[in-house]
């Protein structure tokens, strides 16, 4: 067995554990793996073994690695992990099917623009800005209800909200407010978790996890 998919098996029995333990009913979070820098013969016998999600954070990188691979396997998900800028949208709405990192109003009037020339709409995350950090992404927590009104009115399919909560310190607090801004916006789906603290995220029911070193190793 080839040690990505030894290494998702394990990841997947601790979830299992986790989720039995909290004894909580109907919830299957999804693995998104990570597969950015990583080339694609570390990554095929995921796809052979039937892991359907995979996260990329550049767009270039992805088109030179995905698009004959998702021509082939119409059921593979990739998912848009990365700051993503307002001229690439053009190249991440045929190949994308999620998008984590909305962070600003122009980037959202771009998507609703270009994705009315496809019959599928990506569905997408707001990325929060949970810990205030002057140096990373996202929208203000203040001004989310606002922000979220006015991606409805754009026609965007905004499925839930993402986080990065700030390194070396206890995600729980994040985490537990993250939980709270979906039930508050009556949104699905969480994208919170990654390879240091993919159980903690289960803990508040975090959807889409994103773990990438835990699968495919350390980057070079």
């Amino acid at each position: 067995m080839h040690k990505t998919i030894e290494n998702l098996s394990y990841i997947q029995n601790q979830i299992n554990s986790k989720i039995l333990k909290l004894n909580i009913n109907n919830y299957k979070p999804k693995i998104i793996a990570i597969s950015k820098t990583f080339k694609i013969d570390h990554i095929l016998p995921l796809i052979e073994y039937g892991h359907k999600d995979f996260g990329e954070n550049k767009v270039q990188e992805a088109l030179e690695k995905w698009t004959e691979i998702k021509n082939k396997n119409k059921n593979i998900k990739l998912h848009m992990v990365g700051k993503l800028q307002t001229n690439k949208v053009k190249f991440v709405l045929p190949l994308f099917d999620f998008i984590h990192s909305l962070d600003n109003l122009k980037l959202a009037k771009k998507i609703s623009e270009e994705q009315k020339k496809y019959e599928n709409k990506p569905k997408i995350f707001i990325q929060i800005n949970i810990g205030n950090e002057s140096q990373k992404s996202g929208i203000d927590k203040s001004k989310l209800p606002e922000f979220y009104n006015e991606c409805i009115k754009l026609g965007l399919d905004i499925t839930g909200t993402m986080c990065l909560p700030p390194i070396d310190s206890d995600p729980d607090i994040y985490f537990s407010e993250m939980k709270k801004i979906v039930n508050i916006l009556n949104l699905n789906d969480m994208s919170m978790g990654m390879s240091e603290d993919y159980l903690k995220a289960v803990e508040y029911s975090s959807t889409y996890l994103r773990i990438g070193s835990k699968i495919f190793g350390a980057r070079s």
